[in-house]
């Protein structure tokens, strides 16, 4: 993780929230990788009284403790009253007999207090309306529980934080002064949940203030941490949780836990009842499925130091705009950015409207930005943020639509995801669209995954290749005509987006139109081997690393070079009237096809790397021929690619060669300096 070298001393100590359940061992050991990730060094666990006593539990926090402790200086929060001693059948009331919250923390002191060297109390105290108790009574008993276990802890050589307040409350605070509760506490807790629970939310500067004017007033200096605060995104709004997240960090603080690392499972209830309050679930720098937030990736790349610095990272809640903008939704990618660069580099406004959620595209974002300044707008933001997106769409002059989930293999392991994105984000975004004022026209990025794997189409196979028995479809691709047949969830979830897409044009008059595309490749792309492979080949030989095929490597494709593709977006954009409610397939065409065996020979020569190949078994929905028929496109609008293969390969090196520091192969010339 960058940043942790250097790190201000005027930054509080991070540290991150995170409950385990019983049982849950994997996640354990999960959490520790994602720690290491992030440079973690601190962690607030709670250890349930209430269930020391069950079977098995004194088994698990042995294995818990001693898993954790090589990895993380852990701050046991201590809470749960077990309702057989309770005064009432809630693990929210004090013990009949107080004394014995102090007899267990002298237990586990003694059991596990080689592993930990601050003890956090915490036992909620009853409520009058639930136990007929007066406020002040249970106040006064919780300040008697706590003053003695806090004694007894620092007895036995530990320090000790006094549990957060929530909301804060100097009154509560002065009355733990008052019980001289605070004589026997090293550092004070509260907590904060800005603009979730804290709806009116003062800063962390005038509630921390508040605190400090109590310990000030009793003659206190003791250190104040910030022991849970967090942002849900159970609407979406990751830019959110990243600023609540750097405000925090300027926080006068001396230590602050993040809640939480991950989203709590829906299968889970929390301490409030079972769904009673949908935010309570989203409070995870991951999602349940694993899926990293934009807090997660920025702070696994930047560290605590350099995330403050991330300046490109702006949204707009209400959108101000006077001038039209063209609006390209994922415009972060590969894709979008060359084309917002054409844009940009012909005097127009462009609005980038992206959640960064592939790897990579901040830094394409930073380039646009470095280049174009004001004339770029960005807004991050989550293609599922309906409020929002419709602002953006009320003020653009059309609409590119290249937000997308884009791996087959991502969306077999995470078909939700997928559908999210790819059709219920389309479809939040067509009816963005119909519902404005001037409906700005729109173009689609399908994929020729919307014809499946074409098994009905009898092919031959030579030494490097496979290609269609059919001579016609050998010499001119495949058309428009070929059935639909949609393969794996993304197929579907791409394929009813370019239906939905498609039918809005004829049901509501929208004036779209559909790109099914097929491989495109060129500067700005990150390729992986589960998309982009052309750009994953060639970053694969020029550092050096093994490439893995699926299949036997015959499959063929057209290639298209991206500027090839911005290209035909500027005519679909000219013609959209003429075109509207069609569909074309889009690629490099019959003239630019290759098997992957053979664009390796072509890396190999421009790239000027021996290879280390290997083969695996056939993916889902592969297809072992796709060659696209463009010739609906290019008598409608006189459209042809410019870029061979061999010209755009070796643009491409150059340019990875430029952007990765890597020397450029001997036997090419240095790249021209293009608007790309």
């Amino acid at each position: 993780m960058k940043g942790t070298k250097n790190i201000d001393p005027n930054t509080p100590q991070l540290g991150i929230l995170e409950w385990f359940r019983p049982g849950e061992h994997e996640q354990v050991k999960a959490a520790i990788e994602d720690f290491k990730k992030l440079g973690i060094k601190h962690l607030r666990t709670g250890i349930s009284w209430a269930d020391w006593y069950v079977e098995g539990t004194p088994e698990w926090y042995d294995w818990l403790f001693a898993e954790l402790a090589p990895h993380v200086e852990i701050l046991p929060c201590f809470l749960y009253t077990p309702p057989s001693i309770g005064e009432m059948p809630k693990t929210s009331a004090p013990p009949k007999d107080l004394k014995s919250y102090a007899d267990f923390i002298d237990e586990m002191i003694t059991r596990y207090g080689d592993y930990f060297e601050w003890v956090e109390l915490w036992n909620e105290p009853n409520n009058k309306v639930e136990y007929d108790f007066t406020l002040d009574y249970s106040w006064n008993k919780f300040s008697t529980m706590i003053g003695m276990a806090a004694h007894w802890a620092q007895k036995r050589g530990k320090k000790t934080l006094l549990g957060g307040m929530s909301p804060i409350d100097p009154n509560w605070l002065q009355m733990m002064a008052e019980q001289k509760v605070l004589d026997y506490i090293d550092a004070v807790g509260i907590h904060g949940f800005p603009h979730v629970f804290d709806q009116q939310w003062k800063g962390w500067d005038i509630n921390i203030k508040s605190v400090r004017d109590v310990m000030e007033k009793f003659g206190y200096d003791k250190e104040i941490w910030i022991s849970e605060v967090g942002f849900s995104t159970w609407q979406d709004d990751e830019v959110k949780q990243y600023q609540e997240f750097k405000n925090v960090l300027n926080a006068n603080a001396d230590r602050i836990y993040w809640y939480s690392l991950k989203d709590l499972d829906p299968k889970n209830s929390t301490v409030g009842g079972f769904h009673l309050d949908e935010r309570e679930y989203h409070f995870g720098l991951k999602k349940t499925d694993g899926t990293e937030k934009l807090l997660y990736k920025l702070l696994e790349k930047h560290g605590v130091e350099e995330i403050k610095e991330q300046n490109y990272i702006k949204k707009q809640y209400k959108i101000s705009e006077r001038e039209k903008y063209t609006l390209i939704t994922g415009g972060a990618g590969f894709i979008g950015t060359n084309l917002a660069s054409r844009f940009l580099s012909e005097g127009k406004r462009v609005m980038i409207y992206d959640s960064l959620f592939r790897d990579g595209v901040e830094e394409n974002l930073q380039w646009l930005q470095k280049e174009y300044g004001d004339k770029l707008i960005i807004q991050i933001a989550d293609i599922n943020e309906e409020r929002i997106l419709q602002e953006c769409v009320n003020n653009a002059s059309e609409v590119f639509h290249l937000c997308a989930q884009v791996a087959v293999t991502s969306s077999v392991t995470n078909p939700v995801h997928d559908f999210n994105v790819n059709l219920k984000g389309t479809f939040n975004l067509l009816e963005a669209i119909r519902k404005s004022e001037h409906q700005p026209s729109l173009i689609f990025t399908s994929t020729n995954k919307v014809y499946g794997n074409l098994q009905d189409v009898k092919m031959i196979e030579n030494e490097t290749r496979f290609y269609p028995e059919d001579a016609i479809m050998k010499k001119h691709g495949i058309n428009e005509k070929i059935p639909l047949d949609f393969h794996s969830p993304y197929g579907c979830s791409k394929g009813a987006a370019d239906q939905y897409i498609l039918d809005y044009s004829r049901t509501y008059g929208l004036k779209t139109a559909v790109f099914r595309m097929s491989c495109i490749y060129g500067p700005h792309q990150f390729g992986t081997e589960d998309q982009g492979w052309v750009a994953h080949f060639l970053i694969s030989a020029l550092e050096n690393q093994p490439i893995t095929i699926y299949g036997n490597g015959k499959q063929v494709r057209d290639i298209l070079f991206v500027e090839d593709l911005i290209d035909a977006f500027m005519l679909a954009s000219k013609n959209i009237d003429k075109l509207a409610g069609e569909a074309f397939n889009i690629g490099g065409g019959p003239e630019n096809t290759v098997s992957l065996l053979e664009i390796l020979d072509t890396i190999k020569e421009k790239a000027g790397k021996e290879m280390d190949v290997s083969f695996e078994d056939w993916r889902t929905g592969d297809q072992f021929y796709y060659v696209s028929n463009t010739n609906k496109f290019k008598e409608a609008t006189g459209w042809e690619p410019k870029y061979t293969v061999q010209e755009g390969v070796e643009n491409l090196v150059k340019w990875l060669c430029e952007n990765r520091n890597i020397q450029l192969p001997e036997n090419l010339n240095p790249p021209k300096k293009v608007a790309i």
